[in-house]
């Protein structure tokens, strides 16, 4: 008997239930940090300044549910989003959407939440609150 694909493997983004969608996430932190659209190239620069309502521990939302109020400029990728390009090449959601397998640190395939700062993807390291912020542009940051 065949051992059934994982549901991200069989599933397209747009198939995929609320839990299912959740799980994808590895809570790495970085669709949190503030991000500038350059005006002229229309490239998107990350910034290591973080919204104020992640958690550092968990780099989750502390106010998950709400944070779309709280913070207007938040999205929510589930809803009727298809453009995942300008999200970090690590996350799961643009991976999945260019056809890629998850990598072996993401928590479905490693089974562990631990997976993601050992493999150092995670924010913790290096982000600061927004709010400690004077100027954003000081604080753009490149990705290798």
């Amino acid at each position: 008997m065949k051992t059934p694909k994982p549901f991200w493997e069989e599933k397209k983004l747009s198939e995929m239930t609320v839990p299912e969608w959740e799980s994808l996430c590895d809570s790495c932190g970085k669709c949190c940090l503030n991000k500038i659209e350059d005006e002229d190239t229309h490239e998107i620069l990350y910034t290591n300044a973080v919204c104020n309502l992640i958690d550092f521990k968990t780099c989750r939302c502390t106010r998950y549910k709400e944070r779309q109020t709280l913070v207007p400029d938040c999205l929510d990728l589930k809803d009727n989003f298809t453009q995942y390009h300008w999200l970090p090449s690590t996350c799961a959601y643009r991976i999945l959407s260019e056809g890629r397998a998850l990598p072996s640190w993401h928590p479905l395939i490693s089974g562990t939440m631990d997976s993601v700062d050992e493999a150092g993807v995670s924010i913790r390291s290096y982000a600061v609150y927004e709010n400690t912020v004077d100027d954003i542009l000081d604080h753009i940051i490149e990705w290798l």
